[in-house]
């Protein structure tokens, strides 16, 4: 494996910022996805490696600390990787040293951490030599037997050279060495719980493969010279000229075999995906499990206008995750819709300063509030609170641009439990709502009145079955034995 090396030490849970070198960066007071990931299968030789960078671009929304390429001609198999946007990692040099003679499969992966810290030797996808020849896999959510799974795997004398869960499953898959490649996968997704979407390849073909529940999404798509793309979502086919085919159903193993794609159905399907994929995660031009992302999310803010109407001037988004729900809250309630906050496409992650006073000026950067909120009642409509700081910034910055009254709208339940499928949404006791009541949140926000969607609400919006356990506690993918964090396999 190529690239270059990257000092990076990552935080507990119970920070909100992050190293990199000397730079400190802060964390978004959001829920974080783990990961975006692709694959691509051609029957002739393609510029692979531009397909998947092309696609990982429609993915960074899933993941920005780390990205990874791997490809394959039929005899040789090239990795590269590293820390970083896709922008950031796959310069020229990369790009050419990935843009092998004949190529025409391969793998992709952005990646943020929810298990293994965010160091480089971490970042996906992985490969492992096995006797099925070398295997590159990556994934999108979390294992949450992986570290039971990795002990036995020990105990039998495996080797491993991350601490994240993804290469459990590889490991699985090599010990099966009397399987083949499809079998020894199979077996490996009946041993494994939780919440999970992965591609993976030998120098041959490419497989898919989605948990039992669909927690993380995963789609099929069908290029025009007869190839095939798998993906987290919708717009990463697009974007590589591929036709969307049809979502990988929950539990089922794809592959491609002589040009066809191949299906077995290993898991009882019992569909569960993540709410959050509605809510905030997927890209507003997605369509997951045949629902909409953004009509969803237009739905969310009607149902939450009925729910928790408010008497207001002015309806305004926190950009961007927060516009869907306002468009329908104003449509829904009769009361105008304005961007009341304007976002610095330039702004990136924000760099904290040493003193707090500096640190308060990152929203600041981030947001900037118009003069459509000036002696208005406004409406702020948001898709989440996690721990309440930046909810409150943005409260303030309103009353500072002349808004007269704040009332907080959130298009999701309150977040009071841990997600252990590929959610980084903090340990427990950061979550404010699983230690405070809405009016104590309120009153922490410095709101005239806050409302959050109800767990029906959610549900009615969807229009599907969904996990709500980061809502309710209940998880319909398994949990872990014990109390996990993203550093559990660095100790085991």
């Amino acid at each position: 494996m190529k690239g270059r090396t990257s000092c990076v030490v990552h935080p507990t849970p119970e920070k909100t910022s992050y190293n990199v070198g000397r730079t400190t960066y802060d964390r978004d007071d959001k829920p974080h996805e783990e990961c975006g990931v692709i694959g691509v299968w051609s029957p002739e030789p393609v510029d692979v490696a531009g397909m998947l960078q092309l696609g990982l671009f429609a993915l960074q929304h899933r993941g920005q600390e780390a990205a990874g390429i791997c490809v394959s001609n039929g005899q040789d198999l090239v990795i590269e990787k590293d820390l970083g946007l896709v922008a950031q990692v796959f310069d020229e040099a990369r790009m050419a040293r990935l843009r092998i003679p004949g190529a025409n499969l391969g793998i992709g992966h952005t990646r943020y951490s929810t298990t293994g810290s965010n160091l480089r030797f971490n970042a996906q996808p992985l490969n492992v030599r096995s006797s099925k020849g070398i295997l590159a896999i990556a994934h999108n959510g979390n294992f949450v037997n992986a570290k039971a799974i990795r002990q036995e795997l020990l105990e039998h004398g495996a080797v491993f050279q991350t601490t994240n869960d993804t290469e459990v499953m590889i490991n699985l898959i090599a010990r099966y060495a009397k399987l083949n490649l499809i079998e020894a996968t199979a077996r490996s997704m009946r041993e494994l719980q939780g919440g999970f979407a992965v591609v993976l390849m030998d120098r041959h073909t490419v497989l898919a493969l989605r948990d039992g529940n669909g927690v993380r999404p995963l789609v099929i798509g069908r290029l025009p010279n007869g190839g095939w793309v798998f993906a987290s979502e919708p717009p990463a086919l697009t974007l590589v000229g591929a036709e969307f085919v049809r979502d990988v159903r929950p539990g089922e193993l794809v592959w491609v075999e002589a040009g066809e794609l191949k299906s077995q159905q290993v898991l009882e399907p019992r569909p569960t995906p993540c709410a959050f994929e509605w809510i905030y995660f997927a890209r507003a031009d997605s369509v997951l499990d045949s629902i909409g992302t953004h009509e969803s999310r237009v739905r969310m803010g009607e149902v939450l206008a009925a729910e928790a109407p408010a008497e207001a001037d002015l309806v305004v988004p926190v950009p961007d995750s927060g516009i869907g729900a306002a468009i329908g809250y104003a449509r829904a309630s009769g009361i105008p819709f304005d961007y009341g906050l304007y976002k610095n496409p330039y702004a990136g992650r924000t760099f904290i300063q040493p003193t707090q006073e500096l640190r308060d000026l990152k929203t600041k950067l981030k947001l900037a509030p118009t003069p459509a909120v000036r002696g208005k009642r406004v409406v702020m409509v948001d898709d989440s609170i996690v721990r309440g700081t930046t909810s409150g910034r943005i409260v303030q910055l309103l009353r500072d641009a002349g808004a007269t009254e704040v009332h907080v709208r959130i298009s999701s339940p309150p977040i009071k439990f841990p997600c252990y499928y590929g959610i980084d949404t903090a340990a427990r006791k950061e979550l404010v709502a699983s230690t405070h009541s809405v009016e104590q949140i309120r009153a922490l926000i410095g709101a005239d009145s806050l409302a959050f969607l109800s767990e029906e609400g959610v549900k009615r919006a969807v229009g599907g079955p969904v996990c709500l356990a980061c809502f309710n506690g209940r998880y319909p993918a398994g949990v872990p034995t014990e109390e996990v964090q993203k550093e559990a396999l660095e100790q085991a």
